[in-house]
């Protein structure tokens, strides 16, 4: 059964990261290349003088590529150790992959939690499963911390880890009580836990900052979280169709 249950997630999770991946390289991609393009200082956002590119004083608020879609960047802007776009691409597809693998893992475990309260998942009760993840990784933590394009100057990392995970964590408990509570008590906590990360709020650095332009900035944000949707849906979606078919042959 274990076994079973792993090849549904591996199965879901992988052809889920392949279309996060096309995604990424139709509507993301593009964004983050322009994005350093303006943190190298090859292009300058209103002609701002060359030292607002170098901030060398501000150790931990260097820019931070958070996105998971950046994880495979490990680049330096000289053009000599700049990785080749295939090796780029290729390592893009990869932890696309393996990310959403473990985000299926997880859908998969809550599945199995589900139907030990007698709840019946399929494809139609996944989709909306990923939606909720997409809401308690993506959106609700997007609330605090967008999604940051290269050049972006944010808080500690270390702070902003531990504000996301809250919030993750504080997300999907919410939306668990919100739906298979049974009393207005489950609602309230619910609004409890959704709003408390919130109100502690995201770690900041008090003041704007950055060398790309703003608007570049919303839509790489903007396109980052509709991937997401796209992408959860999909992955619960998937998942679902294999978690019901596989629990009719169990």
């Amino acid at each position: 059964m274990i076994q079973k249950l792993l090849a549904s997630a591996v199965i879901a999770g992988g052809a889920a990261g392949l279309l996060a991946a096309v995604l990424h390289f139709a509507f993301v991609q593009d964004l983050i290349l322009l994005g350093e393009e303006y943190e190298s200082g090859a292009l300058v956002h209103f002609m701002a003088d060359a030292s607002t590119h170098d901030h060398p004083e501000q150790g931990s608020m260097a820019p931070d590529h958070s996105d998971a879609s950046e994880a495979e960047d490990g680049h330096s802007h000289d053009d000599g150790d700049a990785a080749s776009p295939l090796v780029r691409n290729g390592l893009t597809v990869v932890f696309s992959v393996l990310i959403y693998v473990a985000y299926a893992l997880i859908l998969v475990a809550g599945y199995g939690l589900a139907k030990a309260f007698d709840k019946r998942i399929t494809a139609r009760e996944g989709v909306l499963w990923g939606i909720a993840g997409f809401a308690a990784f993506q959106l609700f933590p997007a609330m605090g911390l967008a999604p940051e394009l290269p050049g972006t100057i944010a808080a500690d990392l270390g702070a902003r880890q531990v504000w996301w995970w809250g919030t993750v964590v504080a997300s999907i408990a919410a939306i668990g009580l919100l739906a298979y509570g049974s009393n207005p008590l489950a609602v309230l906590a619910s609004a409890a836990l959704l709003a408390a990360p919130h109100v502690i709020g995201a770690p900041t650095l008090g003041e704007y900052a950055g060398t790309a332009p703003p608007e570049l900035g919303a839509a790489f944000s903007a396109r980052v979280l509709g991937v997401g949707l796209v992408v959860w849906a999909a992955l619960g979606w998937i998942s679902g169709a294999l978690w019901a078919k596989d629990s009719e042959e169990l």
